[in-house]
Formats: C-alpha cells, structure tokens, sequence
C-alpha cells in the first residue's frame, strides 16, 4: 500500500486503512529501533531537512533520529539562525530548500496552515509537525499507536482528552484519527478552553473531568498552551489544577486498566500529579519510544513512493 499523498499535512484528510498501515509499518520500524545497532539503509541516497518556527524537543529529536536510524542524509535549520530572521517569505524558503534536492521537509510553525501552504510550492514531501492550533499528526499517529500495542484495536476504545481542548493541535489530530478508527472520543475543560463546535463532530463535551472519566479506556492529558492563550481564561494555575488536573482518586473513575498519555512536556502537578506519571499505566515514555518509530515510518513510506514498498 501506498500512501495517498507525497505530504502528510494531517489526519482529518487520511483515511482509516492509510493509518492504519503507518502503524504497521511502524511496529517493523521499531526492531531497528529497539536493536543494538541502530542504521538501517532504507533511506540511503535521501536528504532529509527539518525547518522549526517554534521551539521542540521531543518531536525534533525524534524526527532527526529516525532520519539518521534510517540512513538519511539530515540538517536542521530554526528561524532564527536563517534567512528568515531577514525577512525571507516562508514560499521563498521552501523554494530554496527544495531546489537543494531535499527529499522530505518537517515543518514546524505557529500559524494554521503553513505546512500546506508549503507543500503547494515544492517539490519534497512535507510532514507537518504542528502547525499553530490546527494538527499535530505525527503525536496522535504515536498516540493510536500506543494505544494498538496495547489494547490491539481502536475500535470501540472510549477516550478522554482533558484539558486546554481549544489551543491543542494535538486534540484535534487525535479525534480525528481516532474516531476513524473507532473510538469514542469525549473531551473535558474549562467551558472557555473547549470549543462549543466539536459537539456537533459526535465528541461528548464535558465541563467536569470527572465526567469524562467515568468508564474510560484511554485518558490523555494536554498541557496548558499558555503561549497561545489570551488572558482571563481561567482564574490560576492553581485553580485549573484543582479542577482539572488528573491526579490518583479521579483516575479510580477511569477503567481499571486505563492507559494514561500525555504528549509532552509534562507540567507535574498542574495537568498531571506526580503519583499518576508513576503509575504502570502512564504509557508517556513509551510514547517517546513510539514517536521515533512512527516518523521512521513516515520518512519511509513518504520516501517509497512510486519504488514499491518492500521493507526487507
């Protein structure tokens, strides 16, 4: 199978069979991941460049690993060390970076739509790694994949995104993934941090964390987007705490075995307790692990097309 486009731009215009196979594919990914010797030739013969209008750890990182695990030729370039910083047109940067004969371009960039409007102007593939308050697909592409591992399917899983629904691009990629492939999405925050639409999308919209907890499979905490917020959204780090952190007793209304994630930086004690990180179901370091698997999945099967898809 093939992906449908050269770009992953996000999970709201992927269908349920393509996510499928990234997991897939993934989970090979992840025997090279997982060996002691840690190069793989799949993308030999292929540039791979990161660009980042915002600051990262995880899904830099992970990306720039899974190009260098799979043999890719990589730089990375931030806005403040390049011509952006002189006032180079983001098309015209695309342009530059594509006429140096880049395979794939990770874009990371604080406004909606950025990635797409790069992927109209070259020739790369492009993988959107977040873009302003719209998508973060690779996260929620790790996060279905850790759920899978887990529990074998999707389908049929009752998940609670609770939190800062409004400003997370990661939410959004996670209900619309999530829901292709099954599972019955809710979400929980402040009535001012939840955007009063996704009730007509089929997610159940609760104002208390508690209620969204209440029989649920799969809980994943967001961490408060202060960067993207304007003031007057709720009275203090405090009182957000108090009301919608998830900390030990409010995980008792989850499911027993109910798997906790969080996509990062964790914030202890204001989105997350402590006790809860500790516990065998926090599956937040195994996301990490995920996270590179599934970008060297993507880097391959974007890298595959047209040339077949044998991994071996």
């Amino acid at each position: 199978m093939v992906l449908k486009s050269k770009d992953l731009l996000g999970l709201k215009d992927i269908d349920a069979d393509e996510i499928l196979h990234i997991i897939e594919t993934a989970r090979t990914m992840r025997y090279i991941l997982d060996s002691r010797n840690k190069k793989a030739p799949h993308l030999q013969g292929k540039s791979v460049i990161t660009l980042f209008y915002e600051n990262s750890t995880r899904t830099r990182l992970s990306f720039e690993l899974a190009a260098k695990y799979l043999g890719a030729s990589s730089a990375n370039i931030s806005s403040s060390g390049s011509s952006v910083s002189k006032g180079e047109t983001l098309i015209d940067t695309a342009k530059t970076i594509d006429m140096m004969g880049t395979d794939i371009i990770i874009m990371r960039h604080p406004m909606s739509g950025a990635p797409h409007l790069m992927a109209r102007n070259v020739k790369a593939s492009v993988i959107n790694a977040g873009d302003g308050m719209n998508e973060h697909p690779t996260q929620a592409l790790l996060d279905i994949f850790t759920v899978i591992d887990k529990r074998g399917s999707m389908k049929g899983m009752k998940v609670a995104i609770l939190g800062d629904v409004s400003h997370s691009r990661v939410a959004r990629s996670n209900i619309w993934g999530m829901t292709k492939l099954g599972a019955e999405m809710s979400v929980a925050g402040p009535a001012t941090m939840v955007p009063p639409e996704l009730q007509k999308t089929g997610v159940r919209v609760f104002h208390t964390v508690q209620e969204a907890l209440i029989g649920a499979d799969v809980v994943i905490c967001l961490r408060l987007q202060l960067e993207r917020q304007q003031k007057g959204l709720f009275p203090s780090i405090r009182e957000y705490s108090g009301y919608f952190g998830l900390n030990g007793k409010r995980l008792e209304l989850a499911n027993k075995d109910a798997l906790v994630l969080h996509p990062g930086p964790v914030n202890r004690g204001v989105e997350i307790s402590s006790d809860v990180m500790g516990k065998s179901v926090s599956c937040v370091n195994e996301q990490v692990n995920n996270g590179v698997a599934i970008r060297m999945a993507l880097l391959y099967l974007l890298t595959r097309r047209g040339i077949g898809e044998n991994i071996n």
